[in-house]
């Protein structure tokens, strides 16, 4: 009987405890389900939290997943649709057909460019989709920082300026544009005072600063910047055209990194007839000589990539147009107050970019045309000079390497270039690093083409005809134009002897304008046989430009497979090799004999 009570009750208890674990069981899941129900995901900071997040309210179709992040197509197809169909004077990029009344010099003289023509073309002209092929195909973050338009500009005329505005808002997504600024620095024709104001209270986002006085490119760049309210800063010339899907891929690149700058690249815009193309070369890196003079060289195999329409490194930018984070610009000091008028900013904030802890970047699907032009139509106040801006830059920036400057150019040394313990005091406070860091790990690839210590010419000095006795002369000439015989001016006291007379074939095999350390950006230049020589801005990628100084004292030309001659009329061209002719033999004042035999060999 006991047993059957113990058994009776061992089972009571094993059925009290399953009853209880069940229960216990049952209310768990019951409190976790209600947990799910009524609780919030958490919300995690996005990585490096220094680097904001931009978000824009406005979601457009063609969404696509990629790299894990959400991106999409930003083209309007419906607006590249409508500029195909587009016809007349200058549409898709065509040049306009000039006569000889539409070149007179009056066309020019207000602007430096043609404005005859402009005011013949559209305000809204369409543009040839120039990209790579690839960028038809890129895909961008779903959601880019907004914008602020800077445009600055002084007695510009009125079709160049509007045409800029109008290609902004036509071919950019309107949500990205927060504002388009256009700074007036102290312009007197009339079209720039009450008509513009009508005109651009009519277009939505534009509105008009105007100076007190001239005060130049610089600081009127820092006015519309210290007025934009936009998340980036993107800066335009006031004669620009912005073509296809242009502002995405720059807004891009800053999303993923704000302390990188972003440049479109620059195509050329005509000044005389407004036909679009890219600059010869297209993609390049920026770069300088030692005189400071802005080049561009190409990109090293090192930072090719297979997909070239992808950005890539760029040590130095051209200046006028380019695109940054707002609160970056301002970390940096924005611009140096004390960089007159124009010239040189385009040094100091590259290298304050790279050396104070951001990166700069070209972007080969942002494509936006610039009119170059054909001479600066204005008057640059009395005592501003570009000299004393290279110098103020070298002096905060370039540490011992501004030695390399001054040797070519010694008229610099005792120029005065203002107070900059300022500019020396950001530079320590930013904990930017040394020049020749910058040289060394961001411009390695410039001393190839630019070295600061010049190697030995091969020749150099006054370059005289054996038969005529006459010298090659340069003055007065600019690029294009045509080279000529003239008597020679050595040791009778012509003050413009030391460059009009005087040429240089030096390192690269081209001949160029000046002595070995003071060569001008123009170089001998020769298409084909029987043209004529010609200056032409120095490229340094040999071609047209390479030259071979013979033994027998003629000048070859390996691209046209001929020799330079002069004849009676004091023409230089290029003619069928002759060693006998005395018109085919030239020399110059200094030849350096064991340079020449390695060019030669």
């Amino acid at each position: 009987m006991r047993r059957r009570e113990k058994r009776l009750v061992q089972v009571v208890v094993l059925i009290i405890a399953a009853l209880l674990f069940l229960y216990t069981g049952a209310l768990r899941s019951s409190q976790r389900g209600t947990s799910e129900q009524h609780s919030h995901p958490q919300v995690r900071a996005p990585p490096h939290t220094h680097t904001p997040v931009y978000i824009t309210p406005v979601r457009v179709k063609h969404v696509d997943r990629v790299d894990s992040q959400r991106k999409k197509d930003w083209h309007d197809y419906e607006a590249i649709k409508r500029d195909t169909a587009r016809t007349g004077n200058g549409e898709q990029g065509k040049a306009f057909p000039l006569t000889d009344a539409d070149r007179v010099e009056q066309a020019y003289r207000e602007n430096g460019f043609n404005i005859f023509v402009s005011d013949r073309i559209s305000l809204n002209r369409s543009l040839p989709d120039i990209r790579h092929p690839n960028c038809k195909h890129k895909l961008y973050a779903e959601y880019l920082p907004n914008t602020s338009i800077i445009i600055p500009f002084h007695n510009e005329g009125w079709s160049s300026l509007l045409r800029t505005v109008h290609s902004v808002l036509n071919r950019s997504p309107p949500h990205l544009i927060t504002e388009i600024i256009l700074v007036d620095d102290f312009s007197e024709r009339d079209h720039l005072k009450a008509p513009l104001e009508d005109y651009m209270s009519r277009l939505q986002k534009v509105r008009i600063v105007r100076t007190q006085k001239r005060e130049g490119l610089i600081r009127t760049r820092l006015l519309g910047a210290s007025l934009a309210t936009g998340q980036v800063i993107t800066f335009l010339d006031s004669h620009c055209e912005a073509n296809v899907n242009w502002l995405p891929p720059l807004l891009d690149r800053i999303a993923q990194n704000r302390k990188t700058i972003v440049c479109p690249m620059i195509d050329v815009i005509d000044h005389d007839n407004f036909g679009y193309e890219t600059q010869a070369g297209d993609a390049m890196r920026g770069a300088f000589d030692w005189e400071m003079f802005y080049k561009r060289i190409p990109i090293p195999p090192e930072l090719q990539i297979r997909d070239l329409s992808d950005p890539f490194e760029s040590p130095v930018m051209a200046g006028g147009l380019f695109a940054v984070d707002r609160k970056w610009f301002w970390e940096l000091g924005g611009y140096d107050t004390g960089l007159e008028i124009w010239g040189g900013e385009q040094y100091e904030i590259s290298f304050k970019v790279w050396m104070c802890g951001g990166r700069m970047e070209d972007i080969p699907c942002s494509r936006v045309g610039h009119i170059y032009r054909k001479y600066v139509p204005y008057k640059v106040p009395g005592g501003v000079s570009l000299a004393r801006n290279l110098k103020r830059v070298a002096e905060v920036w370039m540490d011992e390497y501004a030695e390399y400057m001054y040797q070519r150019r010694p008229d610099y040394r005792p120029l005065s270039v203002g107070d900059v313990s300022g500019q020396k005091e950001l530079r320590l406070r930013l904990g930017c690093k040394s020049f020749h860091w910058f040289m060394t790990q961001v411009a390695w690839d410039l001393q190839q083409y630019y070295p600061a210590v010049e190697p030995p010419a091969a020749a150099w000095g006054e370059l005289r005809n054996v038969g005529s006795g006459l010298c090659v002369e340069s003055k007065h000439l600019s690029s294009g134009s045509p080279l000529r015989m003239e008597p020679c001016v050595k040791g009778q006291g012509d003050a413009l002897w030391n460059h009009a007379q005087v040429f240089t074939f030096g390192w690269r095999e081209d001949i160029r304008v000046g002595d070995p350390l003071h060569t001008k950006k123009v170089c001998f230049d020769a298409v084909s046989h029987s043209s004529p020589v010609t200056l032409y801005d120095c490229h340094g990628m040999k071609g047209n430009q390479l030259w071979i100084y013979r033994r027998d004292l003629t000048l070859f030309h390996p691209v046209s497979n001929s020799c330079v001659e002069s004849d009676s009329e004091k023409r230089i061209f290029m003619n069928s090799c002759d060693a006998a002719s005395l018109n085919q033999q030239w020399r110059f004042e200094n030849v350096n004999t064991t340079v020449l035999e390695q060019f030669n060999k």
